[in-house]
């Protein structure tokens, strides 16, 4: 058929569709109206009295006080927020995740609830909040699917004696800082369901936990991957997060746990899951996904969803279990095959959607939790301080004397120690449990977020001090890696 008669053939098909449109809107308005519902009969009769500028105002304020728009309102604040801080504190020296943490802290009531109340209340309603912590648990639960993926079995085997010493020496004495603190503080500062076991075993791990991804990452900035201490630091860290969520597992099933009975139930169905997951699991992942599709340097979409099912499964279970969704999630990174490039290629995919869109969500969360103003004068600030120091004599002093201990000499031994005193994102995922459990009030909470960012700020300064000195970057090698 030639071109001219394809088109008059469309435009005479579609002007015939147009003229039955026409003819069937003019016949349905003679029809009878159905009996409308009262607040309807009101709702088009404002309409019909209202202006057409009015009414279009009128809608841009109804679809601007939609929970979806209120939603993309605050994915844009949040994540200029944290990228405009993360570049700050990269270009002053300092981990880009403790200027998005500062960023989080920021939005809340405790900068922008203070100097700007009715932008914080239009950007953070009361009632988006719900939607606001859905989110950013999914992306706590991504955050430690990779978490678990970056843990190196083989550096654990091969630095065993020292990894050990350091890393429990790293918990057991701030731990034990943690509980002695706790004593003088549950009275004043404990949550409102917090017995003295729970409240005292949340302050130890609050004391004790290192941020293995934020402590790589310095290791990266700082050329130190590869050297001895760099090795030792990271195979350190993982047997730290490993030993340290395992302890927080036991706290969570105790402390949500209604009996004696019940925690000891909690703890073996934990266990049993753990037995599924690294003996009947791990072995059948290969199988499922294939060898092929293994080494393929970009995943399949097949592939991907086999992984995504894993991981929701896993953090199903161990939510139901009562020992909360993200220890599923980590166990389901730690058991990923380990053929070829296929953690890391998994890892970079999520890497940048988690880190990007979904982490400063909790953040933002966090910090809206975060109320400086709570800390009422100079005794509440001292406690604050107090628990600052508790925590980096604890962190910094065990895993330094237990690296001397080992044979590292003084200087590494206290490098070492700066290193694993970094809590970062890690605490702060602790502290919002021990948050939504109710052990923690808002008040200790406040204190302890300040010390996840102080003592994660430390680092750097301290490294640099020690005699691990920041390399020179350009502006843009700064962007890229913010």
């Amino acid at each position: 058929m030639r071109p001219i008669k394809q088109a008059g053939l469309y435009l005479g098909t579609l002007a015939l569709a147009i003229a039955m449109i026409v003819a069937v809107l003019q016949m349905g308005a003679s029809l009878p109206a159905p009996d409308a519902a009262p607040h309807t009969q009101q709702a088009v009769a404002s309409l019909d009295a209202t202006s057409g500028a009015g009414a279009l105002l009128q809608n841009l304020r109804s679809n601007l006080d939609h929970p979806l728009s209120h939603l993309f309102i605050q994915l844009l604040v949040v994540i200029a927020a944290c990228r405009l801080m993360g570049k700050l504190f990269v270009r002053i020296g300092l981990p880009a995740v403790v200027g998005e943490m500062s960023a989080g802290i920021l939005l809340g009531p405790s900068l922008l609830g203070l100097l700007a109340p009715d932008a914080f209340a239009f950007v953070f309603p009361a009632d988006s909040l719900g939607t606001l912590r859905l989110l950013s648990q999914v992306g706590i639960c991504l955050f430690m699917f990779a978490v678990g993926m970056e843990l190196n079995v083989e550096h654990v085997r091969n630095k065993a004696a020292t990894a050990v010493a350091v890393s429990h020496a790293s918990i057991v004495f701030p731990f034990l800082l943690g509980v002695i603190l706790a004593y003088y503080l549950f009275s004043s500062m404990a949550g409102p369901r917090a017995s003295f076991v729970g409240f005292a075993l949340f302050m130890g791990i609050s004391m004790s936990i290192t941020a293995f991804p934020v402590l790589a990452r310095i290791l990266q900035e700082r050329n130190m991957s590869r050297t001895s201490l760099g090795s030792t630091a990271i195979t350190c860290a993982a047997v730290d997060d490993v030993t340290a969520w395992s302890i927080m597992a036991f706290v969570v099933a105790v402390a949500k746990a209604t009996s004696v009975i019940a925690s000891g139930l909690t703890l073996l169905l934990a266990l049993a899951f753990i037995a599924v997951m690294t003996l009947g699991v791990r072995r059948a992942l290969p199988l499922w996904i294939g060898s092929a599709q293994l080494r393929r340097e970009e995943p399949s979409s097949g592939t991907l969803g086999i992984i995504v099912c894993v991981v929701l499964a896993a953090a199903l279970c161990t939510e139901i279990i009562g020992i909360h969704a993200l220890f599923g999630a980590f166990l389901a990174g730690a058991i990923m095959p380990d053929a070829g490039e296929f953690r890391r290629r998994i890892s970079a995919l999520l890497e940048k959607f988690s880190s990007v869109l979904l982490l400063p969500l909790f953040f933002a969360f966090t910090g809206l939790r975060t109320e400086l103003g709570l800390l009422d004068g100079l005794p509440d600030w001292l406690i604050c301080f107090g628990i600052i120091a508790v925590a980096t004599t604890g962190k910094l002093g065990g895993s330094t004397l237990a690296a001397r201990v080992t044979g590292m000499n003084w200087r590494e031994s206290l490098q070492l120690g700066a290193l694993m005193n970094t809590r970062g994102l890690m605490e702060l995922i602790a502290l919002n449990i021990g948050y939504d459990l109710g052990i923690l009030s808002p008040r200790i909470f406040t204190m302890l977020v300040i010390m996840a960012v102080i003592t994660t700020m430390m680092t750097g300064p301290l490294l640099t001090l020690l005699g691990v000195r920041q390399p020179q970057r350009d502006g843009r090698q700064e962007a890229s890696r913010a």
